[in-house]
C-alpha cells in the first residue's frame, strides 16, 4: 500500500515511516509532484486536517492522510488552538507566538495546557480521524533549546522537563503526534489483514 503524507517536512515523514509497516509506503507531497499551497481555512484543527487530506484526494486521487497540530491552553479558553502557527499574526515566528502567550498567561495561576494532533486518513474517499494527546503545563518561561514551536515553555505531566530539553526519541516517544500515528497504524494493521 502507498499513502501519501501531505507534507513535505522530510523529518515527519520519516518518523511516521518507521512507526508504520514496511509494507505502507510513505510518499511526500513532492512525491506526487503537488508544489501547490494546499488550503488551511479550517476553524477546527479536525477540520484543517480533513480539509488538506481531502484537498490531495480529491485532486491526485490518490488515498493520503494529513495532520494538524494545536497548543490547547485551558485559561486561554483553548487557544491558540488551530491558530497555534500563526497566533501572532500572519508573518510571525515561533519566537513571536511564545512571547505572545507568556504574556497572556502572566499572572495566571491556572497553567494547564495540552498538545494536540488530529490525523485525517483518507482511502478510497472514505475518511476516519485519529487523536492523539499530551497534557502538561505552560511555563512562566522558556526552557531548552531542541525542539520547535511551544517546545520550550511546554513541560509534558510527568516530567520534570519541558519538550524543548528533552532528549529528541523521548519527546517522540510520548508525543500528541506519536500518539496519534500510534492509533493510525493500528488502524492500518487491521485493514491489512482483512
Amino acid at each position: 500500500m502507498k499513502l501519501v503524507f501531505a507534507t513535505n517536512n522530510i523529518h515527519k515523514i520519516k518518523e511516521v515511516q518507521n512507526l508504520v509497516s514496511k509494507e505502507i509506503e510513505i510518499v511526500s507531497l513532492a512525491d506526487i509532484n503537488c508544489v501547490e499551497e494546499i488550503p488551511e481555512t479550517g476553524s477546527t484543527i479536525e477540520s484543517n486536517a480533513s480539509e488538506k487530506a481531502f484537498y490531495v484526494y480529491n485532486k491526485y486521487g490518490i488515498n493520503c492522510f494529513a495532520d494538524d497540530t494545536g497548543l490547547e491552553i485551558d485559561a486561554l479558553d483553548g487557544r491558540p488552538g488551530v491558530y497555534s502557527a500563526r497566533y501572532a499574526g500572519e508573518s510571525c515566528n515561533f519566537e513571536n507566538n511564545i512571547t505572545k502567550v507568556l504574556s497572556e498567561m502572566s499572572g495566571i495561576e491556572n497553567r494547564k495546557a495540552c498538545f494536540r494532533t488530529v490525523i485525517s486518513l483518507i482511502i478510497a474517499g472514505k475518511e476516519i480521524q485519529f487523536e492523539g494527546i499530551v497534557e502538561g503545563v505552560i511555563l512562566n518561561e522558556r526552557h531548552g533549546d531542541k525542539g520547535f514551536g511551544y517546545d520550550s515553555v511546554f513541560k509534558p505531566n510527568g516530567y520534570n522537563e519541558t519538550f524543548a530539553e528533552m532528549p529528541l526519541e523521548i519527546k517522540n516517544s510520548i508525543s500528541h503526534r506519536y500518539r496519534a500515528v500510534q492509533k493510525l497504524k493500528e488502524y492500518l494493521s487491521l485493514l491489512k489483514s482483512t
